[in-house]
């Protein structure tokens, strides 16, 4: 008698998706981290997944932890160092406070030139210090060769509420004007052309800053400011998707007012990216209520981060958790979640 073969037996594995801010990273999270660490054997909690999270018991506190991976460490624009405190700072914004403090951890792999581990500190230090965010705590360790990649870096930040507002990506209603501060893409595209050789980088810088005095700014709106997303990995296009989810919403937004530079629409089509998926370090996305649109508008752009600001779409009341995009020709398309990893290492 002939026996069938024993079954191929495939083993999961973590992938570079896995990272990419999109749907295999809230998968991973759905269905891994969040039941491990959190103790929910019925699944992950209620609610939307934030930026930052308020203390147990202190409301007004808010805290957000994030790790830096991006590869080259220096690109135009910007460094690791200065992007883990602008990143760190502005997933604070978001949620409406302002930072109080940061600690600091370095994963450095043997090997490094002392010279560029002075410079990426450097480059801390000096972004913590405009940013009036002081460094003060940390950690420092070493592992050897082909343990890491040059550095890793760890922050954690601490922020008090701004008073008046509280902006939630559960928050978003039917109505809303949807705001962006600035363009596009130019994060993604700055470390991509450095890291390939792909000769961009006399024409793309990343746009790496700090966003909470955008968001002091907005602190007149008060309540009717419903939610504030800094559109990082997965892009544009992730954090709309994420809003409609939370929020039980519809996005539309206009492709013609999209603000893409020259220079990425460029580098996006060479390299058959969307600007939509790619990666900001330094912009953000406001629903507001409709009658505070120009207000919103009117305190974003007079800030020297939020000069482009510009309305791109509003909210609707459905399909909840849809996406749509009205094209240049007048079609509509469906702007959905990524799904794999377009541009690894990139924060």
């Amino acid at each position: 008698m002939s026996s069938c073969p024993n079954p191929h037996e495939e083993h999961e594995r973590v992938l570079l998706g896995h990272g990419a801010g999109g749907r295999l990273t809230a998968e991973l999270l759905e269905s891994l981290l969040l039941p491990a660490v959190g103790g929910f054997p019925a699944g992950p909690p209620e609610g939307p997944l934030e930026d930052a999270a308020p203390l147990p018991g202190r409301p007004e506190l808010v805290m957000s932890t994030d790790g830096f991976v991006v590869h080259p460490l220096f690109f135009p624009g910007g460094d690791i160092g200065s992007l883990a405190v602008h990143g760190t700072v502005n997933d604070l914004a978001v949620m409406g406070a302002r930072p109080l403090a940061l600690s600091v951890a370095l994963v450095i792999e043997e090997g490094l030139p002392l010279s560029e581990l002075r410079s990426v500190a450097g480059s801390l230090g000096k972004a913590a210090r405009e940013a009036e965010v002081p460094v003060v705590t940390g950690d420092t360790k070493v592992v050897g060769r082909g343990a890491a990649d040059k550095v890793f870096i760890t922050t954690t930040g601490i922020g008090t509420r701004i008073p008046g507002l509280a902006p939630s990506a559960a928050r978003a209603r039917p109505g809303d004007a949807v705001l962006l501060s600035g363009p596009i893409g130019l994060h993604g595209t700055a470390v991509l052309s450095t890291r390939e050789g792909l000769g961009f980088e006399a024409d793309i810088a990343s746009d790496s800053r700090p966003l909470h005095r955008l968001v002091e700014a907005l602190a007149p709106v008060g309540a009717r400011l419903h939610t504030l997303r800094d559109p990082t990995r997965g892009g544009l296009a992730a954090t709309l998707n994420e809003i409609a989810r939370d929020s039980g919403v519809a996005v539309e937004i206009d492709e013609s007012s999209l603000p893409v530079p020259g220079p990425v629409a460029a580098a996006c089509d060479l390299l058959g990216l969307d600007p939509l998926h790619v990666a900001n370090e330094g912009c953000m996305v406001a629903f507001v209520a409709p009658s505070a649109a120009e207000a919103a508008l009117a305190a974003m752009r007079s800030r020297a981060e939020g000069t482009g600001a510009v309305r791109i779409g509003e909210a609707t009341a459905g399909p909840a958790g849809r996406v749509l995009m009205r094209t240049l020709v007048g079609a509509r398309r469906v702007v959905d979640m990524p799904v794999g990893e377009q541009l690894p290492r990139i924060c």
